[in-house]
């Protein structure tokens, strides 16, 4: 079974016709120098079985050590990513949310390689507001297709 992710995409409208979304880069030694589609939505990993817009909850309070944003929720649907994992989305209007002092979760893993050290990374290094086309030049590629998608709800919407 391929890998399933979930994920919140937090949007704002700071100004008229200016649209701007809240994205997270991965922390870690692989990442860190990374900045050109090295950006995410705020997402993890779920189970079948699990019920995937309470994951992306989950991820998103996790990722960024804040509570989920509450709200009505614009289902964006899923994308394939290069790797074969499948990540859904919803997007979620906010009035803002601060990324000074995001408290992201942790992992370990062996560094430097072959070193027999453990380290721990946070899983998230730092979150910031993006206006779309900032975020399209940083988004992992597969995510771009989340943009478009977030684009039309809200010109259908209006």
């Amino acid at each position: 079974m391929p890998k399933m992710s979930a994920g919140l995409l937090a949007y704002k409208m700071p100004a008229q016709d200016r649209l701007e979304v809240l994205l997270v880069h991965p922390g870690g030694p692989f990442w860190k120098n990374k900045d050109s589609h090295a950006w995410s939505v705020p997402k993890g990993e779920y189970r079948n079985g699990d019920e995937p817009e309470r994951e992306a909850d989950r991820e998103f309070t996790e990722e960024l050590g804040q509570p989920a944003p509450k709200g009505p929720r614009l289902e964006l649907g899923s994308v394939h990513q290069s790797g074969g994992k499948w990540v859904r989305v919803w997007a979620v209007e906010v009035d803002d949310i601060s990324v000074e002092d995001i408290q992201s979760n942790s992992f370990e893993m062996e560094w430097p390689p072959k070193s027999g050290r453990n380290v721990r990374f946070p899983e998230v290094d730092r979150a910031e507001w993006m206006t779309i086309p900032q975020a399209r030049d940083r988004l992992v590629k597969g995510q771009v297709e989340f943009l478009d998608r977030l684009l039309d709800a809200l010109d259908r919407r209006a």
